[in-house]
């Protein structure tokens, strides 16, 4: 049996490039990630797809990385790259596009931007285009989505979005907030990229998609707002030009201020599809903006259930303040402490953690906190635990929730107190050297705030979460040596 067509990825470190290729990866398909820096997504996608090194702006590394490609997926821009992005843009695609013809690929699939041709485009939106074009010139059927706002967990507009409504009770709102666009759901996305792998592609064509409903952002805010439960108002001003409003995002979100400024830039034009070609030639129904939102954030919560908050910290999407690491628009608090009890004992001092144990350290004032919560009408920590030491997913600890339990390994609890936002303990244990004598506890929090109150409430007790923590840190590991001990 011959192999399967082999397929080339571009921009696997990036959101949509990455998604693809788990993906793809998941349907059994030959792939090869391309990276400048290869070693940047080798631990995370080597299992998944050959990773080569090449740099479409280094001509010289490409045929390499395209040698014995069918299909080759352009999901690469410059945006944030700074002044000239343009001009390297173009770049990039003339010599992607030479040497994937004199590979003998068949296709290319890239992905651009939704809008229509018009000369006041922003510099963002012309570029889009004009890859679109220079790839065509290559001579290889090229099949050109051309999307809207893309809305997914981690998606940089939806980032903003969230930003924007966590933080500002009050909103005022220049006109490009008004401006008409078809968001697309990720995996909507994803299944149009999927898709055109295999459908007929005897030329070059130009698809236009998005979501079920035309939109315009208040209307993405708004919708955001009422599924986290928070009331924003609105203020529509004739002012605010796309360079002010750049400005201002960039002190109210966590965007770099120059991607922040394209990006507004770019939304002063209406994305609206105009040709629904991509409707009679794809099988795919896209959702609305509600479904999108709603499904968005039961993944984030299913993402908090399996992303390891601990590796995020030498990431360079997180940004360090004195009450943590911000990941996004999330706050996680993080600490490791090495012990020389076995990661066995470890584990069973960890499971008896709770109910008439306690939480190993001010166990006052987690009664206060809890006398507090029922107060509030939450659960407070009467509901003690199932059984002193055995812990299994789903059953309740005090006022947690066990989420995730992996035996010698790891617990996460979820918090069910009231909180004016979502939170999250994490407990890790792995052995720290290779004659096995010790043993490195990782503790780490995750909070993740629902509007200003939510932020007042993190860093109002963070001194009092650090001393708490860090105590029960100390403390886990003392009883836990103890224990090896009196063994």
């Amino acid at each position: 049996m011959s192999a399967s067509p082999l397929l080339l990825i571009t921009g696997a470190s990036g959101y949509v490039g990455g998604r693809l290729l788990d993906k793809l990866s998941r349907s059994g398909c030959r792939l090869r990630a391309m990276a400048r820096n290869p070693e940047t997504i080798q631990e995370r996608w080597g299992r998944k797809a050959e990773v080569v090194q090449g740099d479409v702006l280094d001509p010289q590394s490409l045929p390499k990385a395209l040698a014995g490609v069918d299909t080759a997926y352009y999901l690469i821009h410059a945006m944030g790259g700074g002044d000239g992005f343009e001009e390297r843009e173009a770049d990039s695609a003339r010599h992607f596009g030479h040497a994937a013809k004199e590979a003998g690929v068949k296709r290319i699939i890239f992905l651009g931007g939704l809008c229509e041709d018009s000369e006041t485009l922003s510099p963002h939106m012309r570029s889009r285009h004009e890859t679109g074009r220079i790839l065509r010139e290559s001579g290889l059927p090229v099949l050109e989505f051309r999307a809207s706002i893309i809305l997914g967990a981690g998606s940089l507009s939806f980032e903003m979005i969230r930003a924007l409504v966590q933080r500002l009770p009050l909103m005022i709102t220049p006109k490009w907030v008004y401006v008409e666009a078809q968001p697309i759901y990720i995996e909507d996305l994803l299944l149009y990229l999927d898709a055109a792998r295999t459908i007929d592609l005897p030329q070059s064509v130009i698809y236009e998609i998005g979501g079920a409903d035309v939109v315009t952002y208040k209307t993405i805010m708004s919708t955001f707002a009422q599924h986290r439960g928070l009331k924003r108002t609105f203020i529509p001003v004739p002012f605010l030009s796309p360079y002010l409003s750049s400005l201002w995002l960039g002190l109210v979100t966590p965007l770099f201020a120059r991607v922040g400024r394209k990006l507004i830039e770019s939304v002063t034009h209406p994305s609206v599809i105009h040709d629904h070609a991509a409707a009679q030639a794809f099988s795919v129904k896209p959702l609305g903006v509600d479904d999108a939102i709603r499904l968005t954030l039961e993944e984030e919560e299913k993402g908090f259930a399996t992303t390891r908050w601990s590796d995020s910290l030498s990431s360079g999407n997180t940004h360090r303040t004195w009450a943590g690491v911000r990941f996004g628009t999330r706050l996680v608090d993080s600490r490791c402490e090495e012990t020389k009890a076995s990661p066995e004992v470890l584990f069973k001092t960890l499971c008896a953690i709770g109910g008439d144990t306690g939480w190993y350290y001010a166990n006052f004032l987690w009664r206060i906190r809890g006398a507090v919560d029922e107060i509030l009408g939450g659960v407070g920590m009467r509901r003690g635990r199932r059984h002193p030491q055995d812990i299994r997913a789903g059953e309740v600890i005090d006022c947690w929730r066990v989420e995730k339990i992996e035996v010698g390994k790891r617990l996460r609890l979820k918090a069910e107190m009231k909180l004016p936002g979502r939170a999250w303990l994490e407990f890790e244990i792995h052995e720290s050297d290779e004659e096995h004598t010790q043993t490195t506890l990782r503790q780490t929090a995750v909070f993740d705030p629902q509007g200003l109150s939510g932020l007042l409430y993190w860093y109002g007790i963070y001194p009092v979460h650090v001393l708490i923590f860090k105590g029960m840190l100390r403390n886990l590991l003392k009883t836990a040596e103890n224990n090896t001990s009196d063994l």
